[in-house]
Parts: structure tokens; C-alpha cells; sequence
């Protein structure tokens, strides 16, 4: 086949498929699209380079982590953490809950939790309201399960400043859920 067969027959097999794994990881139609075309487009220029060691699949599914992890770096601007407010407001001076900030029992077992699509819109909706680069950590943590040393290195931040973000950011996220789900 002709390298304009290849591709066309890749972009009718994949495109969906492709699509639902970008807007699984980034939340957003728009994205996810624009992460797809950029993948193709990044495929048709690096053709030559395709060896065939891997499956199309594999090759294209490469190229399209990578664009969404480089959309994560980009988004990243402040890599130093401002939220020592939060911890007043959360905890006392001996590192406890305040009373008024203690957690509620969501009386599911976590991994349920992401079948509920109340849930699912308010944790969404908490990520999107997060910091930007609290976000993107969370994200590449949870979404696209790197590892705590890869985001350091992609983002360009120190481990302390990352788990200091991530602690961070599901405290307010916890808060957050708190506030805007009805159990």
C-alpha cells in the first residue's frame, strides 16, 4: 500500500478510538480533536520513520501520549506552589481537621465512585477550577499514570514542589467534591 492508502486507512480505524482516549485524558472535545489532527499530521510527516516493529495502533497511540503530555508542559507555568492558606483553612495549628472541614463519608467504595455520573461532573468540574499546573500534575498522575519522577522531569519541577502540588490539590479537590456533591 501507498503511504496515502496507509494513512487514510489509519485515520478511518483509529481517528474514534484515538479521539475518546485524548478526551479521556484532557476532559475536552475541542482538545482531544485538535490532539488527533496533530497526531495524524504528526504521523504524515514522520511516516518514513514507521519501521513497522509496532502496529499502526501502537505507533499512532505513541505519537498522540506524547502530544498530550507536550499539551501538559505547555499549560505548565508557575512551577512553584502558593497554598499555605489552604492549610490554615483546613487544619488547625496541631495538624488536625478543623471541625468544620473534616471530611464527609461518601458511604461508596472508591472504585465505584467513577461510576456514578453525578460524581463524575463534580469531579470535572473541581479538576477545571484547580490551578493550572496543579492540574496538569493531577492529571499526568492520575490520567496518564506517570510516574512522579516523569512529571518532575517533563514539567521541569522538584519532587518536594510536586508532592507539595499533589497534596495539595487533592486536599482542595476533596474540599471541593465536599462542597458540590449531594451524597
Amino acid at each position: 500500500m501507498t503511504k496515502i492508502q496507509n494513512l487514510t486507512l489509519w485515520v478511518t480505524e483509529f481517528t474514534e478510538e484515538m479521539f475518546q482516549w485524548a478526551y479521556h485524558k484532557t476532559s475536552s472535545e475541542e482538545l482531544a480533536r485538535d490532539l488527533v489532527q496533530d497526531t495524524f499530521l504528526a504521523a504524515t510527516e514522520k511516516y518514513e520513520n514507521f519501521q513497522g516493529k509496532s502496529t499502526p495502533k501502537t505507533w499512532l497511540f505513541a505519537i498522540l501520549n506524547n502530544k498530550i503530555i507536550d499539551h501538559y508542559r505547555k499549560k505548565v507555568k508557575q512551577p512553584t506552589v502558593r497554598g499555605d492558606d489552604l492549610f490554615v483553612e483546613v487544619f488547625d495549628e496541631n495538624g488536625s481537621w478543623q471541625s468544620h472541614h473534616v471530611p464527609k463519608d461518601w458511604h461508596q467504595e472508591d472504585e465505584h465512585l467513577l461510576d456514578n455520573e453525578d460524581f463524575k461532573k463534580v469531579l470535572k468540574d473541581c479538576l477545571d477550577v484547580l490551578p493550572e499546573h496543579w492540574n496538569t500534575c493531577v492529571k499526568l498522575k492520575y490520567m496518564v499514570n506517570k510516574s512522579g519522577e516523569e512529571i518532575c522531569q517533563e514539567l521541569g519541577i522538584a519532587p518536594t514542589n510536586y508532592w507539595q502540588i499533589i497534596h495539595r490539590a487533592k486536599l482542595q479537590l476533596r474540599q471541593c467534591i465536599d462542597s458540590n456533591w449531594k451524597i
